[in-house]
């Protein structure tokens, strides 16, 4: 592991420190938006008292804490490999230069010694195919690490992946609400496990989880900004005409779900990538506050 200054101080310091995932960087969010977002999310960590470390492969070694010029690498380049859980080996054996998805982010964090983790969404059991089920719930099954996030990504089946998440020991709280986010939009009908008010609240379960030497992580759910929901018919909509197309242009794998992202931000002119930077730049907040009840 290679730690960038700042985060070797704040670790030096016992400062409340936030991991922040490089995926949205290299393919989660267009040029020049990534960037901006990706620069935007570390100050507002340190706005809100805690040391951003954004997380990445650069040749090999795995980088918490990037630099500038790794930031805008990842945002420019067409060649940043988008890794999961199987493929750090790979990344580490052959010297690679990659993007960590939610699975990797938390798998490097919680080594690292890093206990929150702020994301956007989190992958989940795919629409019509029960058995494609994203790295990253087992990943959070098994790693005792705070995730915060807007719930798992709208294009993901989100029944199936609460069920999941329940089924195997996952804690879902949600942040000042009483049921779990729908990424773009701010209830699905889905439970939560217990509401917390405060990052006080979250950190005293969180510190529970602990004590009982428990293996899950704790996923800590934050609604969208209400100016910025949107409404959940129209997203429907809008997604089944992009899985239409997705299915059209043959579509598949771990491409579908930046792709169908990608697709309902042109659909819904560019109201899902506004709804994306804002709960992003939100969920920053939230994860600072409770790294900072927790240190």
């Amino acid at each position: 592991m290679k730690f960038s200054r700042e985060v070797a101080q704040a670790f030096a310091n016992k400062q409340p420190l936030v991991a922040l995932e490089s995926t949205v960087i290299a393919h989660g969010l267009p040029f020049p938006q990534n960037i901006e977002t990706a620069f935007n999310l570390e100050s507002i960590i340190r706005d809100a008292g805690a040391v951003p470390a954004t997380i990445a492969v650069f040749d090999g070694e795995f980088c918490i804490g990037l630099s500038q010029d790794q930031i805008e690498t990842l945002a420019k380049s067409d060649s940043v490999r988008k890794i999961s859980r199987r493929d750090l080996s790979i990344a580490l054996a052959k010297n690679l230069t990659c993007a960590t998805t939610v699975a990797t982010t938390s798998f490097i964090a919680h080594r690292a010694g890093i206990k929150v983790f702020s994301t956007g969404g989190i992958g989940g059991v795919h629409r019509g195919f029960s058995s494609d089920i994203s790295a990253d719930l087992p990943e959070l099954a098994q790693t005792p690490i705070t995730v915060v996030c807007s719930g798992a990504k709208i294009v993901l089946d989100l029944p199936a992946t609460r069920e999941w998440l329940e089924t195997n020991g996952v804690t879902v709280l949600g942040w000042k609400c009483g049921e779990m986010p729908a990424f773009y939009s701010r209830s699905s009908g889905l439970p939560i496990d217990e509401r917390v008010d405060s990052a006080r609240e979250a950190g005293e379960i969180i510190a529970a989880r602990d004590a009982l030497g428990l293996s899950n992580s704790v996923l800590v759910t934050v609604p969208v900004p209400e100016e910025f929901e949107i409404d959940f018919e129209e997203l429907e909509e809008i997604l089944k005409r992009s899985l239409d197309f997705a299915d059209a242009e043959k579509i598949s794998g771990k491409e579908i779900t930046p792709f169908l992202l990608g697709e309902m931000s042109k659909r819904s002119g560019g109201k899902t990538l506004a709804s994306n930077i804002a709960l992003l730049e939100n969920n920053a907040r939230v994860a600072a506050e409770i790294a900072a009840a927790i240190v």
